[in-house]
């Protein structure tokens, strides 16, 4: 028997889950970011998860990882067309959780 192939609400949900994932997109929602802005801007994240999440993000095609060839080299995160799909969902619930 044939597996079937996830909805795409499925695909989605698969894709943000976890407590991390939606808060590093509404920071680089705001633009470019490299690492240490990330660590800064999410308390309490440890760099292992923040890899992880960025990892899993950018194997999604959510977020695009570019080096620049400089010495020290310099690593920025930011969100790819498909992930800025996403900014006026997070704009969304940003609002919906002014009001909780």
């Amino acid at each position: 028997m044939a597996k079937k192939s996830p909805k795409p609400l499925d695909r989605a949900i698969d894709a943000l889950e976890g407590k991390w994932k939606l808060r590093i997109l509404g920071v680089l929602m705001e633009g470019a970011q490299r690492n240490s802005e990330l660590m800064k801007r999410l308390d309490s994240i440890s760099q292992k998860m923040l890899a992880q999440k960025l990892r899993e993000l950018e194997r999604d095609g959510i977020v695009k990882r570019t080096v620049y060839p400089e010495v020290p080299p310099r690593v920025e995160y930011e969100l790819t067309k498909s992930g800025q799909k996403i900014k006026p969902l997070l704009m969304m619930l940003e609002q919906w959780g002014e009001g909780l």
